[in-house]
């Protein structure tokens, strides 16, 4: 099979850019994103827990909410989330729309509500015009959540050496990074990570052959391991500080297999691999 073709025959398919939308939209919802008045007390954005300039996520085992407490889960990159199946840990919105609507209005996250968010960026006369532009109309629930959107529909990181390599640059991966990828398909991690965005297909119990993380839930929809080298700690919890443990342990949870160092550091150099670019930079500004 020529080179070219490569990833036809792979369990994992090159990340395609981003789609072609309507600029204004687009604009619109990153400056959206951005706006701290899109939470109760304007104290947060969307950036406060997903930072584009990074990961897409933040560093932190769990970001806290509008009152300082923990919120209960690891915050996941927004980075390829519209490849997705489902969203969020435990998969409950099936749209993305649905899934921006849920972080806005839950009291732990933004806080708000449509109307509220919609009647403070009225009296913005700057932003205003950008929705008179974009929608023919002035703020309101629909075209927030449909800005917001759209704006994350581009936040997509093709280019991976990996995907370089799927396309068919036989000279993109190291030894060590073919033998990790050689690793993970033949100990069975592609079976629940595979596809575009190498995850985020299919729900996964936890904890199959050994106890991983904390116990609840027991089943969450499995992430995505697009730039995964750029987004500790890992887990739901947010419990393994490293690639590396989080690659050991499950081997141990998942697999029933006591991973050697050396398979570790082969897997963990394919992973890293499949770091992104965002804008024409790498995520996370890996070297």
């Amino acid at each position: 099979m020529p080179p070219a073709l490569r990833g036809m025959d792979e369990p994992i398919t090159p990340m395609p850019p981003a789609p072609a939308l309507d600029p204004r939209k687009v604009q619109l919802g990153e400056r959206l994103f951005g706006d701290r008045r899109l939470s109760r007390d304007d104290s947060k954005s969307c950036l406060s827990c997903h930072d584009i300039s990074t990961n897409g996520a933040s560093t932190r085992p769990h970001d806290v909410d509008l009152d300082g407490a923990e919120l209960p889960f690891n915050t996941l990159t927004v980075f390829n989330a519209t490849h997705n199946f489902r969203f969020g840990w435990e998969g409950k919105y099936r749209e993305v729309g649905a899934d921006v609507t849920s972080s806005l209005v839950n009291p732990r996250i933004m806080g708000s509500d449509l109307n509220t968010i919609a009647n403070k960026l009225k009296q913005d006369p700057v932003v205003r015009a950008g929705f008179f532009a974009a929608y023919g109309r002035g703020p309101d629930g629909d075209n927030i959540v449909d800005a917001l959107v759209n704006y994350e529909k581009t936040l997509v990181t093709p280019g991976s050496r990996f995907d370089r390599w799927l396309e068919g640059d036989g000279t993109a991966l190291s030894s060590e990074e073919l033998e990790g990828y050689h690793q993970f398909k033949s100990l069975g991690c592609v079976s629940c990570h595979q596809g575009v965005n190498v995850g985020g297909n299919l729900f996964q119990r936890r904890g199959i052959f050994h106890p991983l993380a904390s116990p609840d839930p027991a089943i969450l929809r499995v992430p995505s391991l697009r730039n995964v080298g750029t987004t500790p700690p890992y887990f739901h919890d947010g419990s393994a500080p490293t690639l590396e443990e989080a690659v050991r342990k499950m081997g141990v949870s998942q697999l029933n297999a006591t991973l050697t160092d050396h398979q570790i550091k082969a897997i963990v150099a394919f992973l890293r691999s499949l770091t992104g670019e965002y804008r024409g930079a790498q995520v996370g500004g890996e070297p």
